[in-house]
C-alpha cells in the first residue's frame, strides 16, 4: 500500500502536471488523480467530489492533497478535506513536487508530504541558479 496523490487546481493545470510527471517517470507507482476546478462550479459540489476522490484513493495510508494557490478555492477546498483525517495537503503545487511524490511511494504519509514540500522549495531557483 501507498499513499495516494490528489491534485485540486484551476482549470487544468493539475492534468497537465500529473500527465508531464507520468511522461517523465513513465509510470504512476501510487493512486493518482487529479481534480479540475472551474470558475463557474458549486464549492459545496466541488467538496463532495473530492471528498469521494480522496476515499477512492485513500488505501489505509493516507492521501497528499497538493493544491495551486494558498487561499484559492482549490486550496479552501482542499484544506477541508482535513477534517477527513489522514489527509495532509500542501499548496503552491509545482512539477518537483508531483515528482518528488511519485519517486517516494513508499513513505508514510507525513515523511512524504515534508518530502515534497522539500522538493517544491529546492525546485524554485531564482536568477542564474547560484
Amino acid at each position: 500500500m501507498t499513499v495516494g496523490l490528489l491534485l485540486i487546481c484551476h482549470n487544468h493545470i493539475g492534468a497537465q502536471l500529473l500527465e508531464t510527471a507520468t511522461d517523465m517517470l513513465e509510470r504512476v507507482p501510487m493512486p493518482a488523480d487529479q481534480m479540475p476546478v472551474l470558475q463557474d462550479e458549486d464549492p459545496i459540489d466541488l467538496l463532495n467530489r473530492a471528498r469521494r476522490r480522496v476515499a477512492e484513493l485513500d488505501q489505509g495510508q493516507g492521501v497528499l492533497v497538493l493544491t495551486d494557490m494558498y487561499g484559492s478555492t482549490p486550496s479552501n477546498i482542499a484544506h477541508r478535506l482535513k477534517d477527513q483525517g489522514g489527509v495532509r495537503v500542501i499548496s503552491g503545487v509545482n512539477l518537483p513536487m508531483v515528482v518528488r511524490a511519485m519517486n517516494y511511494p513508499q513513505l508514510a504519509l507525513e515523511d512524504m508530504a515534508e518530502r515534497v514540500a522539500t522538493g517544491g522549495r529546492e525546485g524554485i531557483i531564482a536568477g542564474d541558479g547560484q
